[in-house]
């Protein structure tokens, strides 16, 4: 990474970057001086680790927001890189073209043959254009279908890493269909006949996301976001300010917790210390650990089951059971 982006950092990470930097000054003058000053050293430490235990459990849904796009966090490229193991791409869509917003594959994660799709943003400004900025095109979608059908055919689990603003909403998109393209997705997916999980790394933006999101088992990591819209667009649909963001974000809610509450995910992949950005390693691990658990688990179910479970998972979403006015008994509004 660049020098610029190294010393990139959030308004809120701030004191604990300056707590930091004292304590790599004080590692550089303990090695060139050779005076043992090892004690200062372990008390700002431990100094950043609670300064950074009080910051990170307090963070707002605006910042919760940033930290999901903060230019080091890892990517999923990244991700397939360090999760999986002789990982072989393919590409095209067999209609039009190949969208390189969306990577996927075949590799394995541990001694487990799986489909990998993922959404790609890119990070240096030649890239970021490669990949469209993270938001997928039609034959994005269709790649990614046909890659589920392909994995469905010979029973390979498919996992699929979430990370975009939304879909493309561009003229040629449109034209080739955009919207029909990610609905057929999201009809088609409740009937690949293999289990699918998905993993939102960072952003999860509207229909973008769905479209390679119904699953039977999704997942987001700790500093990462799940929303019906991004905050800039609500911003721009409610008061025509996309400056308004950090206002439309906080009213969104759109952390992972909030999510779990109304059951749209089933769980959430802990993160290193102060966010994936901080350990890419450690984060790592605790993803891989967290996809091998729910594979296995799923690989147990008929397929019968499979498909009921997950639809069953998504018909509930929205589910109110409410008390009408003179009615003794509770109705369900779906």
């Amino acid at each position: 990474m660049s020098d610029l982006l190294n010393d990139f950092t959030l308004e809120f990470e701030k004191p604990v970057r300056a707590l930091e930097k004292q304590i790599e000054e004080l590692q550089e003058a303990e090695r060139k001086s050779e005076i043992d000053i090892s004690k200062e050293i372990k008390a700002l430490q431990k100094k950043v680790n609670s300064l950074i235990k009080e910051i990170y459990s307090n963070l707002t849904p605006w910042e919760r927001v940033q930290l999901s796009r903060h230019p080091k966090r890892p990517h999923c490229v990244e991700y397939i890189k360090n999760l999986f193991t002789d990982f072989h791409e393919v590409a095209g869509d067999r209609f039009f073209a190949n969208d390189q917003a969306i990577i996927g594959g075949f590799g394995y994660l541990g001694d487990q043959k799986v489909c990998v799709i993922g959404i790609e943003k890119g990070r240096k400004t030649k890239e970021k254009v490669i990949h469209n900025f993270g938001m997928p095109r039609p034959e994005g979608y269709r790649k990614a279908l046909r890659l589920m059908k392909l994995a469905a055919r010979f029973d390979i689990p498919v996992i699929t890493l979430v990370d975009t603003p939304g879909a493309y909403p561009g003229i040629g998109a449109e034209e080739r269909g955009q919207s029909s393209a990610i609905a057929e997705n999201l009809a088609e997916m409740f009937d690949i006949e293999t289990p699918i999980i998905s993993l939102v790394i960072g952003e999860g933006g509207s229909g973008g996301a769905l479209g390679i999101a119904i699953a039977d088992k999704v997942l987001m990591m700790e500093y990462s976001i799940y929303s019906v819209i991004s905050p800039e667009s609500c911003a721009s649909i409610l008061w025509a300010d996309p400056k308004k963001a950090e206002v439309a974000a906080n009213s969104l809610d759109i952390g992972p917790h909030k999510a779990l509450e109304l059951q749209v995910i089933d769980g959430i992949v802990s993160e290193s210390s102060g966010g994936a950005h901080k350990d890419p390693e450690a984060t790592y691990e605790m993803v891989k650990k967290s996809l091998e658990k729910e594979v296995k688990s799923l690989l147990k179910l008929s397929t019968k089951k499979l498909l009921e479970n997950r639809f069953q998972k998504f018909r509930k979403i929205g589910n109110h059971t409410i008390a009408l006015e003179g009615e003794s008994d509770l109705q369900v509004f779906q």
